[in-house]
C-alpha cells in the first residue's frame, strides 16, 4: 500500500486476525480519505465484515495498527470506537421496535433535565431534537412518535444512520445499507448517504452493489481472500475493472491509488 494520505481520517496497516484455523485478514492496510464515501468490495468471506468489526472494536486483530483522526487507536470494544467518532451501521440496525423514531434515537443517551434532588426524562427536548435531526438530514417519516416497527425497511435504514450522525460521528461505517431495500428506498437511502458526506461526515461503505459503488464512492478498495488486493478511485474505474480486481482475473489495468 502507498502512503495514507495526508488527509486520511482513518488508518489501518498489516491486521491480521485467525478465527481457530482460518486466516480471516493476511497483513490487511487501507485508509480512508476524510470528507469521502471510502468502499470496500470483496466477495463472502473475502474479509470485508472482520476487518470492520476489527476496527471498531468488535474483534481484537492479533497484530496490526491503526489511527483515527491522527492518532493512533486500538478499541477494546464499539464504545470505546464511539467515543472516538466513529458509528456502525450495522445490517440488522439494531433498532427497537417496540420504542418510537425518537426514542431509538436517543436509545442509551437520553436527555434529562434536574429538578431539585430528581432527575427526570427530558421527553419534549428528544422530540423536539429529533425533528430537527431528521429535518436536517431530509428523512421522510410519519411523526417522530411513531413506533418504528411501523416503518418500511427504508425508513428504519435511515433512522439508523440519522442516530449515527446525531451522536457526532466523523465517520459512519455501514454494512450493505440497502441490501433488502427496493429501488425507491434504494435510492433514498443513497441520497442520505451522499448528504452526509456533503456534510463532511467520512463514510466507510461495505456493498456487494458495484453500481451502487460507482454512483456514491469515492475510492474503493478490493478484497479477496482476507487480504486487500488493489484500490482505485471510483471515477477512474469501471464494474468490470471491480469485477477482475475481487476475481483476480482478465485485470489489464495496473491499481490507482490516489
Amino acid at each position: 500500500m502507498n502512503p495514507a494520505p495526508a488527509d486520511a481520517i482513518l488508518t489501518c496497516e498489516h491486521v491480521n486476525k485467525h478465527f481457530g484455523g482460518v486466516h480471516a485478514l493476511r497483513d490487511v492496510s487501507l485508509w480512508a480519505r476524510r470528507g469521502e464515501i471510502t468502499a470496500i468490495i470483496g466477495d463472502n468471506g473475502a474479509g470485508k465484515s472482520t476487518l470492520i468489526r476489527c476496527l471498531v472494536g468488535v474483534v481484537i486483530p492479533e497484530t496490526g495498527t491503526a489511527t483515527f483522526d491522527g492518532r493512533p487507536v486500538r478499541f477494546a470494544n464499539p464504545d470505546d470506537a464511539r467515543r472516538a467518532g466513529i458509528e456502525t451501521v450495522h445490517q440488522n440496525l439494531a433498532l427497537v421496535d417496540e420504542l418510537t423514531v425518537a426514542q431509538n434515537l436517543f436509545l442509551n443517551r437520553e436527555m434529562v433535565r434536574h429538578i431539585g434532588p430528581l432527575t427526570l426524562l427530558n421527553r419534549r427536548g428528544m422530540y423536539h431534537e429529533a425533528r430537527h435531526l431528521l429535518s436536517r438530514l431530509s428523512i421522510n417519516v410519519p411523526s417522530v412518535h411513531q413506533r418504528v416497527r411501523r416503518l418500511s425497511g427504508g425508513q428504519r435504514q435511515a433512522i439508523a444512520i440519522c442516530r449515527a450522525v446525531g451522536v457526532g460521528a466523523r465517520l459512519v461505517v455501514m454494512d450493505e445499507p440497502t441490501a433488502a431495500l427496493g429501488l425507491q428506498e434504494t435510492a433514498n437511502v443513497e441520497g442520505l448517504i451522499r448528504r452526509l458526506r456533503d456534510e463532511g461526515v467520512s463514510v466507510v461503505l461495505i456493498s456487494h452493489n458495484f453500481d451502487q459503488v460507482l454512483r456514491l464512492s469515492d475510492q474503493v478498495w478490493a478484497m479477496r481472500a482476507g487480504r486487500v488486493v488493489g484500490t482505485v478511485r471510483a471515477a477512474e474505474t469501471t464494474g468490470n475493472e471491480l469485477v477482475a480486481l475481487i476475481t483476480g482475473a482478465g485485470l489489464t489495468r495496473k491499481e490507482s491509488v490516489a
